[in-house]
């Protein structure tokens, strides 16, 4: 399976010719391992969707998410990919890539991915601060 993909804006190319996949056969159809590793994966690792995010760890700032990929194997093949088309410039400018369990589809616009994630953070964000201001300063039952 020879093929690549342009994954964000900045020209990373990912490569997905190096993955080579064969039934497990203990497991039948629904789990793969990935041949050169050997690692079998779990119905939950190949069905999930994965965000990839680009973020700077010296100024905190986030490009958003650059993709929205599904299975763990695909997640790392592409991680790995984007790390090593990384210049050393960009690099050590300080951005890095991270990822998160998303219930985005994969394939999902960057643009549109990135403001769902952000709403979804700012609504988690939120019912945080509800639970913690409810703790402090507790309701009062209405005294009979």
């Amino acid at each position: 399976m020879a093929s690549s993909c342009c994954i964000g804006g900045f020209g990373s190319s990912i490569r997905t010719d190096n993955l080579n996949w064969e039934p497990h056969p203990a497991r039948g159809l629904f789990a793969f391992r990935q041949a050169a590793h050997g690692t079998s994966l779990t119905r939950d690792e190949l069905s999930s969707s994965y965000a990839i995010i680009r973020h700077n760890i010296r100024t905190y700032r986030s490009d958003g998410v650059i993709a929205v990929v599904k299975g763990k194997a695909a997640l790392e093949l592409a991680l790995k990919n984007l790390e090593d088309c990384q210049s050393p410039a960009d690099r050590h400018e300080g951005w890095r890539y991270f990822f998160e369990k998303s219930n985005l589809k994969a394939g999902t616009d960057p643009a549109e991915a990135t403001q769902l994630r952000q709403a979804q953070l700012e609504k988690r964000e939120s019912e945080a601060q509800q639970e913690i201001d409810h703790s402090i300063f507790p309701r009062s039952k209405p005294q009979e």
